[in-house]
């Protein structure tokens, strides 16, 4: 996978109006088999970190967590609290969720993000591969930031949120910029050891589509979908089943055998 394009972060016109289907997709995943667990492969218990996106709380995820733990996983929300900090700092709660799974689980966890927070799957993967079996980005822009202006005035609001609770950080903390642990990581190429599904959708109203894509046949899945609409849409549901189903059959989520003295690097 390409790493995070460090640029200047760009509005562009986007069809914004297909966000309007947020209501609709809701209505019709309660009607889809594969909301019930019908007709789509089930778990083995294995931990899903769910991450969601800017300005966010976990509990916009709850359908999903809930979801996942019928099917046959161990879903965990991020414990990031607001997504409207420091991304350091956010960054630190998630691993601290992350590993908590991944102690419990006693096997390496599956991770979901939703927009921003797919950027910071990206940035847990390649700060702490050995803990992380999958990722699955929904709509989550890794190769640069190109979006509506709204995200960017969201994006400005909790730009001020931040500098507020804490005058002394740096001027870039919380931009695509931002050179603290976070920000570095971004621009580190993805581990081998971890599987990738970048999920996106052509009608994505707030991102856009483009920079949500790895370029690699079978990493990139697209879905109709809204952007907001990720987080509850059946035809995604469907996809992160097969998805963490895969990972599962072919064992990644073994968590990995510690290295013997002579092998480990001095």
């Amino acid at each position: 996978m390409q790493a995070f394009r460090r640029h200047g972060e760009f509005s562009e016109p986007t069809p914004f109006g297909w966000e309007l289907l947020f209501p609709l997709e809701f209505l019709v995943l309660h009607f889809t088999p594969a909301y019930y667990g019908l007709g789509i492969p089930h778990g083995d218990g294995s931990a899903v970190v769910l991450i969601p996106g800017l300005a966010g709380l976990d509990e916009y995820m709850l359908e999903m967590y809930l979801w996942l733990d019928r099917i046959g996983y161990r879903p965990y929300f991020s414990g990031v609290g607001l997504m409207a900090d420091c991304p350091q700092r956010l960054s630190e709660k998630l691993h601290e969720t992350i590993g908590k799974a991944f102690v419990e689980t006693g096997r390496r966890v599956h991770i979901i993000g939703h927009s921003l927070g797919g950027i910071f799957a990206r940035s847990a993967v390649v700060r702490w591969p050995e803990q992380i079996a999958s990722v699955i980005t929904l709509g989550s822009p890794f190769r640069g930031l190109v979006a509506h202006k709204l995200v960017f005035t969201v994006g400005g609001l909790v730009h001020s949120l931040i500098h507020q609770r804490d005058p002394k950080l740096p001027a870039v903390c919380g931009t695509s910029r931002c050179c603290c642990c976070f920000g570095r990581s971004l621009t580190r190429q993805w581990p081998k050891s971890v599987r990738q599904t970048a999920v996106f959708s052509t009608i994505d109203g707030l991102v856009d589509w483009r920079f949500c894509l790895t370029g690699k046949k079978g990493v990139d899945v697209e879905v109709w979908s809204s952007h907001l609409g990720m987080v509850i849409n059946p035809e995604v549901y469907e996809q992160i089943a097969r998805h963490l189903a895969l990972t599962v059959r072919i064992g990644l989520e073994a968590k990995p055998k510690p290295r013997s003295k002579h092998s480990r690097k001095k």
